[in-house]
């Protein structure tokens, strides 16, 4: 399958790629957490989106405890469903599956 970028989208993935590395890094080096909070991260990517997501499948929250022990989410993973999110996840649920199916 080929794709055609025009100027602009190739800019903006690039640009999002970078944004993603450096987050990355700075997870690497010990200067941000690897795992943020529910409340963080309904705070930095919207409770609606994570929420979605999480329905979606796309994320998991971890709890390391009992019903009552609060959640986390992945940071990584997070922030690459924030950049790419607008690209197949608002296909409806069916158009999305024969996305997925025919295009791995």
């Amino acid at each position: 399958m080929k794709y055609i970028f025009e100027d602009f989208e190739l800019r903006a993935l690039i640009v999002d790629a970078m944004e993603i590395a450096k987050i990355g890094t700075r997870i690497a080096e010990d200067k941000e957490h690897s795992f943020i909070s529910e409340r963080q991260a309904f705070k930095l990517f919207g409770s609606g989106f994570v929420q979605r997501w999480t329905k979606e499948g796309l994320i998991t929250p971890i709890k390391d405890g009992n019903a009552s022990s609060k959640k986390r989410y992945n940071r990584m993973e997070l922030e690459v469903l924030a950049k790419t999110s607008n690209r197949s996840t608002y296909l409806p649920v069916k158009e999305r599956e024969n996305f997925t199916d025919n295009n791995i």
